[in-house]
């Protein structure tokens, strides 16, 4: 007979067979060429870290990208994040209107990425794109522009591409405050609370956990963010919207490099488990 532990291993074997094929074999593929020159057609000829020596002091390509990665994280995780939970806050207040509004804000996160940025490069066009067409209708001409690819504009105009649809995060606060006991917020409506007070003082503190997941959820999100860049800029003008998935690509698949670009991957997943580490211990997930 086999004990129920037995059975847990039994149900389980099909998951860790389908990880291991996938995601295991495949991070030890990349591990280990990342130490190699390989490209298409040829064998991986061992090189030792010259890929990363390369990638961490002489390639001013990959910094950019590093540092556009990396404040597109913190944008994601603090202002992103932060208007997921306001807006969650507002609509926990069950106005009229908050069903509606919960369902339009969930639109942009219900269509591919690359049907937004087809989107957004349709609005932003510099001839018919309706941002031009208002700003010349009622404004001055010389404010219009190429959004996407103009040194000084391109960065935001990609950003917000993404940076004010948060509806994931409301979904999940939202979940997390209907999780929270009804007798609270009565006890502090009888002691005087108003409103504001019972969202600072007794919601808020509440929802440090779901928080600090959805700050990892939306940071990492943009170690894979590459859809919507690839459609509206390719990460031009020069490096100014390159990322690291970008560049990545572009290494991989445009330069042929692929023990270079493995050496990237690695250098990113890397940053993203420093990343969900550290998060972890700010908000001190899973404890009480």
């Amino acid at each position: 007979m086999v004990n129920h532990k037995g059975y847990i291993v039994l149900f389980l074997l099909p998951t860790i067979i389908l990880f291991a094929l996938v995601y295991a074999v495949s991070m030890v593929i990349l591990f280990g060429t990342s130490f190699t020159e390989w490209s298409t057609g040829l064998k991986p000829v061992f090189v030792g870290f010259s890929n990363y020596t390369r990638m961490l002091f002489e390639d001013t390509s990959f910094k950019e990208g590093f540092w556009n990665t990396a404040l597109w994280v913190l944008l994601q995780s603090t202002l992103h994040v932060l208007i997921g939970v306001v807006f969650a806050v507002i609509l926990n207040m069950r106005e009229f209107y908050w069903k509606f509004a919960r369902t339009v804000f969930m639109f942009p996160n219900i269509i591919s990425g690359a049907a937004v940025g087809m989107l957004f490069l349709c609005m932003l066009n510099p001839d018919f794109g309706v941002v031009n067409s208002f700003i010349r209708l009622f404004g001055n001409s010389d404010y219009a522009q190429n959004w996407f690819m103009d040194y000084a504009t391109a960065f935001l105009s990609v950003t917000m591409t993404w940076l004010p649809y948060a509806a994931v995060v409301t979904i999940l606060i939202l979940a997390e405050i209907a999780a929270i006991p009804d007798s609270l917020f009565e006890s502090a409506r009888i002691d005087g609370a108003s409103e504001i007070k019972i969202n600072l003082f007794i919601i808020i503190p509440m929802l440090r956990n779901i928080i600090g997941t959805c700050v990892i959820l939306a940071g990492t999100s943009m170690l894979q963010k590459m859809d919507i860049i690839m459609m509206t800029t390719g990460g031009g003008p020069g490096n100014t919207t390159m990322n690291l998935p970008m560049y990545i690509y572009k290494t991989a698949f445009m330069d042929n490099d692929f023990g270079y670009s493995n050496s990237i991957g690695v250098f990113l997943i890397c940053f993203g488990i420093v990343f969900v580490l550290l998060i972890r211990y700010l908000f001190r997930i899973g404890s009480q």
